[in-house]
């Protein structure tokens, strides 16, 4: 039995296969935690590995193909879920009774089973339009009358070969679409906002189910791509038909301090040149830039909003007609907003202020990430060296501003970071903290605050049919969530505001909102910049961190964080 788990030749069926998956993930995963000797970890890593590719080989052999094929992207979907040949192969006798009287009722077996996950599947959605799909899984398990492989009987080798082939990949792509819609989704850190929490080239499990699968708002685009189709460069989506926002029931919601992922507030328009920036914010920049300068406090918020209109309607004529340095503006349904994760410190209901760096939520101070990193400047009598600045988790990118003039740093750290600076006296001279600013500007774009990255606020989240009173002051705050997120027009005549042709003075929330930050909070875009993050925005939670590539270091010189790999993401606090 042992030599036979251990062997590449012969044939095993899909449940034997999912067996050995599941025990190999549960003994693989403790110990991907760390904590044992490499001396035991290392031999029982290669013994688990060896395992799993040995039985791949025989499932793809179950399924008349090379052992090879299990190294396809994506091939274990096949190989989960593809019956296996049922006439003898060249790798092994057929795994399936013979009897006339037994395979008709295994069949049914089969169907009834799959019929029940299915209609529990459509039951958690609520959508029954799903029933139409049942004839055609009837015909698949039971009249097959439909020849779904009939390329299996063609005499050209050549057909069977190439149709084998698209056969397997369709089928992989189909089903990692229905995984990655529904349950779980590939994500990978590709900016710095979170660090030290999370780092960039950390790939990400996220669950879709955590806080409930959003139903496809654009149900007709290309499966695996968010917006844009790779080679083509053009929309991977056909915005009609739209439908309305519906979450399935969830396992959960946010709660206060988790890492989300969601979908970028301010992507409804884009630049294409510059997709990551906020168009409205590069609006209103614009705009004041090409306008004469305007002492905004000697003005009542009637002539204030005036004078902002006029930025942005500047701001925007002077983008739309700078396409070589901007690129096409495009509009974007929610869910085709790039993706974002960021941690949610402010709930639905709760006011937030930010007051010397630390956020306050009701008045009380809301606990820091272990991680939280600020800018520093850092004076040195020479270049931090690359190996300390590797034992201490600093990158390259926050070692770039470095102004060899002057010998100083301007660089996030930690508190751990800096203590062990500050202990080098042969590199380091002194360490002072660099106070935070409007960045440029600082939600809401269109009023004078004078807030700053430390100090913002105060401001009420959006609470779900919470009503509020309207006023010329407070509409900047919440005039996103009327108009761009829950789809009313809205307009301000004469010092009055109108809500879809009304006068009115108040607002009741359709959905909650969310207030999300980086950990990394001198080099985070996040609600400081453009508000807050509607509930249809969220996507998923992140679990686990799967792989973990350090962008700064090479295959041979320690490129996998094997440290981090099977992290759970909830252990970062």
């Amino acid at each position: 039995m042992v030599k036979r788990l251990f062997s590449f030749e012969g044939r095993i069926g899909r449940l034997e296969y999912i067996l050995t998956h599941t025990i190999c993930f549960i003994i693989s995963y403790p110990l991907s935690l760390g904590g044992g000797s490499p001396l035991l970890i290392i031999p029982l890593f290669f013994v688990i590995g060896w395992l799993e590719l040995s039985q791949g080989s025989k499932r793809c052999h179950d399924l008349g193909v090379s052992g090879y094929w299990q190294l396809i992207p994506f091939y274990i979907a096949v190989l989960i879920f593809t019956k296996g040949e049922e006439c003898d192969n060249k790798y092994g006798k057929s795994l399936f009774v013979t009897q006339t009287n037994k395979p008709q009722s295994l069949q049914w077996i089969k169907f009834i089973v799959v019929l029940v996950l299915y209609l529990i599947f459509l039951l958690w959605l609520k959508s029954w339009l799903g029933l139409v799909v049942i004839p055609f899984l009837f015909d698949a398990y039971i009249t097959k009358k439909i020849p779904w492989t009939w390329w299996k009987k063609s005499k050209n080798k050549a057909v069977v070969s190439i149709m084998s082939w698209v056969d397997a990949i369709v089928f992989a792509l189909v089903a990692v679409y229905f995984v990655n819609l529904f349950f779980f989704q590939n994500y990978v850190i590709p900016s710095s906002s979170l660090e030290k929490s999370l780092l960039v080239g950390d790939y990400l499990f996220v669950s879709k189910m955590s806080y409930g699968a959003r139903i496809p708002q654009t149900p007709l685009h290309m499966p695996l791509t968010q917006h844009t189709l790779p080679i083509f460069n053009c929309k991977s989506y056909i915005e009609w038909p739209k439908w309305d926002y519906k979450r399935v029931k969830a396992l959960g919601e946010v709660q206060l301090n988790d890492i989300v992922v969601f979908n970028f507030p301010a992507g409804d328009t884009v630049a294409l040149n510059v997709p990551a920036e906020d168009i409205y914010r590069l609006s209103y920049q614009a705009g004041k830039e090409l306008t004469n300068p305007i002492d905004l406090s000697a003005l009542d918020v009637v002539q204030q909003r005036m004078v902002y209109d006029h930025y942005y309607r500047v701001g925007r004529q002077y983008l739309n007609e700078n396409k070589a340095m901007y690129g096409e503006i495009v509009s974007r349904p929610v869910d085709r907003r790039e993706n974002y994760v960021k941690r949610c410190v402010g709930l639905p209901g709760q006011t937030l202020e930010i007051k010397d760096r630390v956020v306050y939520l009701d008045g009380v101070a809301n606990k820091e990430p272990d991680n939280v990193q600020y800018r520093y400047w850092v004076k040195v009598n020479k270049p931090i060296p690359e190996d300390l600045a590797h034992e201490l988790g600093i990158s390259q990118e926050d070692l770039a501003f470095y102004y060899t003039q002057n010998k100083v740093y301007n660089m996030p750290l930690t508190e751990k970071a800096k203590a062990a600076l500050l202990a080098r006296k042969d590199i380091v001279t002194s360490i002072e903290y660099v106070p935070g600013d409007d960045a440029g500007g600082l939600y809401p774009v269109n009023k004078p605050t004078g807030w700053t990255t430390d100090n913002y606020g105060p401001l009420w989240i959006p609470k779900k049919g919470e009503t509020i009173d309207l006023t010329l002051d407070n509409l900047p705050m919440y005039e996103r969530c009327i108009h761009a997120y829950e789809g009313n027009d809205l307009e301000v005549k004469d010092g009055k505001i109108y809500i879809n042709g009304q006068e009115t003075n108040q607002y009741t929330f359709q959905m909650d909102y969310y207030w999300m930050m980086g950990d990394n909070r001198h080099n985070s875009a996040d609600s400081r910049f453009w508000g807050f993050v509607p509930e249809d925005h969220i996507v998923g939670k992140p679990i686990f961190i799967w792989l973990s590539l350090d962008p700064d270091r090479g295959w041979l010189d320690g490129k996998i964080r094997w440290n981090r790999l099977f992290s759970w993401v909830d252990n970062i606090k």
